[in-house]
């Protein structure tokens, strides 16, 4: 074992053992940069739908907004691949079994580029048809082919950036992809900015801006990471596929890809409903979206900050901390999700006003109208994030899977009744519905104390 514990060599501020230490000190510190980095990630469609909205029109906010469901279902598997890489490495981490570390960090490169580039050009060739299956009005079709084609002809950096951010993560750096991420945004503005005012690409522009970016941040933490964390610095003729491992990889991952596939498909089930109300409650859906997905980018970092931290008191066989751990994400869940309400419900309005022309009154008040709605169930769409994320840091992740069947039936039945008959208001009181059951699901899980027997290690 001594053996073993000598390969690592990586500055202490960058690794992370959580299997020691105050766990709601431990999660806070880790969950900081990922919330950071998550506003920063955000970024990447905010800017787009800021700039086109702005210097473009509501027409075109639409068209990138309608691409935002369809997108997160065809990259689905690779998030569900990068998570179960994510989930074995925070495991055999915390275990102190640093040969398979490096054994399944090979393993899962090869696995992310093959899905990437698989996805890549099912999402080129099919994105036509598939946005017509979604009732996409043929206003704005054009410019939502153009989004979808090019940013998923670049696909390849964003699987490199999120792949080797969960294998860092899994190893407890949260702030290595964080910086990579911010130089990233950053790029992504400047790069909107340009190809849309001053080269006029409207929405291809905002396209071409991101794969761009993604590329830079991909490319930027493979290179940070094989410099500088020894244990990922592996010999080329070490650098092979091992079959257990990637076994053990699609087990985890499967599920997860599923789980995404499901709330995707949800999100579209929505998108399809939204898009037969016309352009103006597309753009108004659009901007409200973003606006929701950024206020709940606290639980979202505490989510992933659960995962690691589970993954690794697992691994170690430290049951008594992973319970106290969540004890304490739930309660700083909760306190910020509480927060985020007021804000939401005052400021809507001002917030709603950076993604629209002044003259866009109806977008904005259909927005507005939106997201003081679903303010109030932000607690717990919180709760889902964090019991999903510790229940699959667990390794426990067919009930994750089920919280996406979860997902689509409330957000199906919800939406399609409440809009029959209260029209496009209805759609939102469905995704808060939806959150409350979803939420339930992963609370009654973990109650009943059945996730402690899926380590991957057993």
């Amino acid at each position: 074992m001594n053996k073993q514990k000598a390969i690592i060599n990586v500055p202490k501020k960058t690794i992370m053992d959580m299997t020691d230490g105050n766990p709601a000190k431990l999660l806070l510190k880790f969950s900081l940069p990922m919330f950071i980095g998550n506003i920063f990630q955000q970024f990447y469609n905010m800017v787009d739908a800021i700039v086109v909205g702005k210097f473009v029109g509501p027409d075109a906010l639409a068209a990138v907004g309608a691409t935002g469901a369809l997108n997160f279902f065809m990259i689905s598997l690779l998030f569900g691949l990068s998570s179960g890489v994510s989930i074995i490495i925070s495991q055999y981490f915390g275990a102190k079994d640093f040969e398979k570390v490096k054994r399944s960090f090979a393993t899962v490169t090869y696995t992310i580029i093959f899905v990437s580039l698989l996805t890549g050009i099912m999402g080129t060739v099919f994105s036509r048809p598939m946005l017509k299956l979604l009732n996409t009005p043929d206003s704005i079709i054009d410019n939502s082919v153009i989004y979808m084609q090019i940013t998923f002809a670049g696909i390849l950096g964003l699987a490199l950036f999120n792949g080797m951010s969960a294998v860092l993560r899994a190893l407890g750096d949260s702030i290595s992809p964080l910086i990579f991420l911010m130089i990233s945004s950053i790029l992504n503005v400047i790069l909107d900015l340009v190809f849309v005012i001053y080269f006029k690409m409207g929405v291809k522009g905002v396209a071409t801006a991101t794969i761009i970016s993604q590329a830079v941040a991909g490319i930027g933490c493979v290179i940070y990471a094989f410099k500088k964390v020894e244990i990922l610095r592996i010999p080329l003729k070490e650098f092979k596929i091992d079959a257990e491992i990637l076994k053990k990889s699609l087990k985890l991952g499967i599920p997860v890809a599923i789980q995404n596939v499901l709330v995707s498909i949800s999100t579209m089930s929505i998108q399809s409903i939204v898009n037969g109300y016309g352009e103006t409650v597309i753009a108004s859906f659009t901007a409200a979206n973003r606006i929701d997905q950024l206020m709940l980018q606290p639980g979202m970092s505490m989510g992933t900050a659960v995962a690691a931290y589970t993954g690794q008191n697992v691994g170690a066989a430290k049951i008594d901390r992973v319970k106290a751990g969540l004890k304490d994400a739930v309660k700083i869940t909760l306190i910020f999700s509480l927060l985020m309400l007021p804000i939401i419900y005052f400021g809507g309005k001002n917030i709603m006003h950076l993604f629209t022309k002044i003259e866009d009154i109806e977008v904005v008040r259909i927005g507005v109208e939106a997201i003081r709605v679903t303010c109030f169930f932000y607690v717990f769409v919180g709760l889902i994030f964090v019991t999903r994320s510790f229940l699959t840091g667990a390794g426990d992740v067919k009930i994750p899977m089920m919280m996406g069947f979860t997902e689509i039936l409330g957000r199906v039945l919800f939406a399609n009744v409440l809009s029959h008959y209260f029209g496009y208001y209805g759609i939102w009181w469905a995704t808060g519905l939806t959150w409350i059951i979803t939420s339930g699901v992963g609370c009654l899980r973990i109650i009943s104390g059945k996730w402690k027997d899926k380590s991957v290690l057993g």
